[in-house]
């Protein structure tokens, strides 16, 4: 008998299987094999044709397909398990017939009418992962069909699967899934999980209510637009609402690591917002905050409230993985605890911390090449390592910091974080226009990113708009207060009123800056004083031990701006000031 000519080409890999099937056929076996057989019949090859797919294979409790695009796979997935759980009705739970589905998308070899190959492999590890009832679906699955389906995504991470040497990035369709009261725990995912619990209307007035469903609302959307955050959607959350709830037991029930909750108080014209940031497990409080504003604009408030909240949890739900990461042995690190590792050392905002970080973010590539994170936390790395003069190489990484952003884009083009460290690059490399464009793409993907806004003021100061620049740096710190970069924050506020010609409110925010320790604040301070006429103060900006250690650390710092013009005014006004040569050149 003739064989059929092997194929090669690319598909998308739908693989299902019957949850409990073995425990279904032993209960009442002759039902069960009709059952599934006429489940397949009538439901899932209708369905596998509507989409264009061709049936492969079925076996006792499973089904594989294939098509020609990932995104009449994923609406197959669906169709399937909508039918099913119409068919399924009423059934008592222990009856029911409820399929996982995995999809996957990969180049295949396809012989005498079966496929074979890596891809089909994954694809069948999927559907461990999904809910029974439920899809899972591989990232490169995710950015063909998001966007194009009306559907809803949670992002599990890089999940390790049996026999699959690479880490797999995971996503599960939101909404799919039938409810199972006697479900083991779920196992928490390997990025930073969270969920927001519904806020508690403590006013007393019932018309409140929707104020703090609104707040919790916007909560959700806004981290989930943080990818290396895994958050609980809004659907799952709200279904808590009105429980009384042990966090340890939401954690267990949802396979989350952190729950924030809140509550909602209105007295009179003025509205209180309480907000706590905590570990399930042990209640351990990470972050709290009291917010007291005037019921003036209910919108603006809403929109307040949530760009602080979302901005405060970040940094500490950061320094919190850090922490945790620090106590297990580094031989146990996956790819994204070397992330979470790089980021807690980068953070410290020092030579050491950064270097650190460098070789944390090296590991995670090497341990996991897909993982976008580990190449976009190192360009942030290599970047501050030029830009706060501690390289000895400052253009070569800057230039290794844009070709790993680059990296990290094309791996995740949906990640904020790769395009602010592209931009930060680009800019220092003395490409403005990349930088501005990439700046602006950043807040695109995620409006509420402290460092988003904080890149587009400095690429606008230092590109002769310094006036437009002010507004963005000052979001970045409302959205981030207790930023562990704060201090180069109100630096560059300072910097962006200096050149806005705005002397006395550069130096308010200089002095702020001084407080924190920013080295470029004195310089900032008495510039704007020689500006202002007050020449005797500006010489007294510097204390004589600023001019020793000057003297000692002859090396130059990158100058991003755009107009010899813009550096040349503020060079000569440190010089009116009596600021010397060596020290020109550190903070110019």
């Amino acid at each position: 008998m003739a064989r059929t000519p092997v194929q090669r080409g690319l598909r998308a890999i739908l693989a299902a299987d019957i949850e409990g099937y073995s425990r279904l056929v032993a209960r009442d076996e002759d039902a069960t094999l009709a059952a599934v057989a006429s489940l397949i019949d009538e439901v899932v090859r209708p369905a596998v044709a509507e989409g264009g797919g061709d049936v492969i294979k079925t076996t006792g409790d499973g089904v594989l397909a294939a098509f020609a695009s990932a995104a009449e796979a994923v609406r197959c997935a669906m169709a399937i398990q909508a039918r099913t759980a119409s068919r399924n009705g009423q059934a008592a739970s222990d009856r029911r017939i409820l399929f996982r589905i995995g999809v996957h998308a990969a180049e295949v070899v396809v012989e005498d009418g079966d496929l074979f190959g890596h891809g089909v492999n994954v694809a069948a590890r999927l559907e461990g992962l999904a809910d029974p009832g439920g899809i899972a679906v591989s990232g490169r699955v995710y950015e063909d069909v998001n966007g194009r389906l009306e559907a809803e995504f949670e992002d599990l991470g890089p999940q390790k699967l049996k026999n699959i040497p690479r880490p797999v990035q995971v996503y599960r369709l939101r909404g799919q899934g039938a409810p199972s009261p006697a479900a083991a725990p779920l196992s928490l995912p390997s990025k930073p999980s969270i969920v927001v619990l519904p806020f508690r209307n403590m006013s007393g007035d019932p018309e409140q209510e929707y104020f703090a469903d609104a707040i919790t609302d916007d909560i959700v959307t806004a981290l989930s637009r943080w990818r290396w955050f895994f958050v609980i959607g809004r659907n799952s959350s709200f279904a808590l609402k009105g429980r009384e709830l042990d966090l340890a037991s939401v954690g267990r029930e949802l396979g989350v690591r952190y729950v924030l909750q809140g509550s909602v108080r209105r007295g009179g014209t003025r509205m209180r917002v309480s907000v706590q940031l905590v570990q399930a497990a042990d209640g351990a409080n990470i972050w709290a905050e009291n917010y007291d504003r005037e019921l003036a604009d209910v919108l603006a408030l809403q929109d307040e409230i949530t760009e602080q909240v979302v901005g405060a949890i970040e940094p500490a739900m950061l320094q919190s993985e850090g922490v945790r990461t620090a106590r297990k042995d580094l031989s146990d690190f996956d790819a994204l605890d070397c992330f979470q590792r790089g980021m807690w050392h980068m953070n410290k905002v020092s030579a050491e911390g950064c270097r650190l970080a460098i070789s944390f973010f090296r590991r995670a590539i090497e341990r996991d090449p897909e993982l976008a994170l580990g190449y976009t936390g190192l360009a942030r790395a290599l970047y501050g390592l030029a830009v706060y003069d501690w390289s000895e190489r400052p253009m070569s990484d800057l230039a290794e910091a844009r070709t790993a952003a680059h990296t990290a884009i094309r791996l995740d083009p949906r990640d904020a974080y790769g395009y602010f460290a592209s931009s930060g690059a680009s800019l220092y490399l003395g490409r403005h226009s990349e930088a501005l464009e990439e700046a602006r793409k950043t807040l695109s993907l995620n409006p509420n990113l402290a460092f988003g806004h904080f890149r587009l003021g400095q690429v606008l100061v230092y590109s002769g708009r310094a006036a437009e620049a002010v507004a963005p740096i000052e979001r970045s710190i409302r959205y981030s207060p207790y930023d562990p970069q704060l201090r180069a924050m109100r630096s560059l506020l300072a910097l962006a009123h200096f050149h806005a010609g705005q002397y006395e409110e550069a130096i308010r925010q200089a002095e702020i800056a001084g407080a924190l320790h920013d080295a470029r604040a004195p310089g900032i301070i008495a510039a704007s004083l020689v500006r202002l006429g007050r020449i005797e103060e500006a010489r007294a900006a510097f204390a004589p031990e600023d001019q020793d250690r000057a003297r000692r650390l002859r090396v130059p710092r990158l100058s991003p701006y755009a107009r010899p013009a813009d550096r040349e005014g503020f060079v000569e006004a440190l010089r009116a000031a009596g600021v010397g040569d060596g020290l020109l050149e550190r903070i110019s």
